[in-house]
């Protein structure tokens, strides 16, 4: 059974915009570890003793002192932190040849706070201990354009003896419902484009999640009811689909639902796990939504704008990962199926499809240590349905593989080169607009090369 103990925290693959990078220093500093006593390979991988620390809500403290008196126990200090990023990435899309302007079909560099994706982000994290039953996390986006918050949660969560259950208020813009609290490495919330490729809008091409494939990493602000012991994890959560957008109120009629099991099977860390969206509520236009590209101007999770609407959120999930070592390398292993209904039946957008057939998805991924803590090598596969029909009516295939290798310069510092291929019948289609297959108009094949920094 996983050991009752506590440190920092994060999550694999892949999703969408804005991180939550739990490997952030500010958790370092505040329990005296190193980033390696909590993630599995390298971060944002969880091992499970950052998820026990996660699933604490970032209240364990170590050599940080504390101000304490009655009813009163704070760091010492205001921790901080900086995940920035930078790099370079290319794809077969259709190059822009104006002369002025370049898309990914030319190449595009990317340096901290300039850029799309995961080329150039530059963010500052605050966050920690509250009080022996509340932690906290903000992220404050930096770029061209200011500072903005990114997202941001306070979990308070009392220990019951075997379990803690409490309630997480959160907001964020990108990654979805399951950012009020999640542990998986399965890509079952959006963390960071540290184990994805990122695509030609910003996206993550998700080659190795399905709930990010279908598009869960949308805006959301709500209320975590959680519950969890050495067994795993239940989530249930009511959220509007507004993020941090001022002004954007309603009610939380969306509805979060997460079950994961985790356990030891032999010498493996293990979890198995179900999702589930369902309700409407108000929507506020931003990335997200799985927008046909047939004419050849917008892609799936391509920037909308507009009023904020009401939206259905409707799709659910399976997934399940194990982790351990082969042959004396660390080894991990993560599968995960989603389904989305098509959302454009009876007049009704569905925020996770707006195709009129149904999105869905099954990912394999795995990534081996071939020099442990240091290198690692991966692979992924991905096997999809889009949503959107042929000219014959037939759900369209979206698949893909994806190639990785990872290097540690040091443990905050993290460098990776990527390759990643999409192909199917979705690809194949002749594009209404733009003159040519949605391979030429999007870019079917990407190379992509980042380096990671933490501090």
């Amino acid at each position: 059974m996983k050991k009752i103990v506590l440190s920092l925290a994060g999550v694999v693959a892949a999703a969408a915009f804005a991180p939550e990078a739990s490997a952030l220093p500010v958790f370092a500093r505040q329990t005296g570890m190193a980033c390696s006593a909590c993630h599995f390979q390298h971060f944002p991988l969880l091992n499970a003793f950052g998820r026990a620390f996660k699933e604490g809500g970032f209240t364990m403290m170590g050599a940080e002192p504390k101000v304490e008196g009655d009813n009163l126990s704070i760091p010492a200090y205001l921790n901080m932190a900086v995940l920035t990023s930078m790099g370079y990435i290319k794809s077969n899309q259709t190059a822009d040849t104006s002369g002025v302007t370049k898309n990914y079909g030319n190449g595009v560099w990317g340096v901290p706070g300039v850029g799309f994706g995961g080329q150039g982000e530059a963010s500052l994290f605050v966050g920690g201990h509250v009080s022996d039953f509340a932690g906290f996390l903000s992220e404050i986006t930096l770029g061209g354009t200011g500072a903005a918050l990114g997202s941001a949660k306070l979990p308070m969560l009392y220990d019951m003896g075997s379990a803690k259950i409490g309630v997480v208020p959160f907001a964020t813009n990108g990654q979805g419902a399951s950012y009020s609290m999640e542990v998986a490495n399965t890509g079952a919330n959006a963390i960071h484009s540290i184990t994805n490729t990122v695509g030609p809008n910003g996206e993550f091409i998700n080659a190795v999640s399905a709930q990010q494939y279908i598009g869960t990493a949308t805006n959301a602000l709500g209320l975590g009811f959680v519950a969890n012991s050495d067994m795993g994890l239940i989530n249930i959560t009511k959220f509007q689909q507004t993020g941090t957008t001022a002004g954007n109120y309603g009610s939380l009629g969306s509805t979060y639902s997460r079950v994961l099991g985790t356990f030891t099977m032999g010498d493996w860390d293990t979890a198995v796990g179900a999702q589930n969206w369902s309700g409407a509520s108000m929507f506020t236009p931003g990335y997200g939504m799985n927008v046909n590209p047939a004419d050849g101007t917008t892609g799936a999770f391509a920037a909308q704008t507009g009023t904020a609407t009401m939206q259905a959120t409707k799709a659910w999930a399976l997934d399940g990962q194990m982790q351990g070592s082969l042959g004396g390398m660390p080894v991990g292993f993560y599968a995960s199926y989603a389904r989305a209904p098509g959302g454009l039946q009876n007049g009704e957008i569905n925020t996770y499809n707006s195709g009129t057939l149904t999105r869905s998805s099954f990912n394999i991924d795995a990534e081996l240590g071939v020099v442990p803590e240091v290198a690692t090598i991966g692979a992924a596969i991905r096997r999809g349905k889009s949503g959107f029909a042929d000219a014959g009516g037939n759900n369209t295939n979206d698949n893909a593989i994806f190639l990785t290798a990872t290097y540690k310069l040091q443990q905050n510092m993290l460098a990776r080169l990527s390759y990643v291929k999409q192909s199917g019948s979705y690809w194949d289609q002749q594009n209404i607009g733009g003159g040519g297959t949605n391979s030429q108009v999007l870019g079917s094949q990407t190379y992509e090369l980042n380096m990671y920094v933490l501090f």
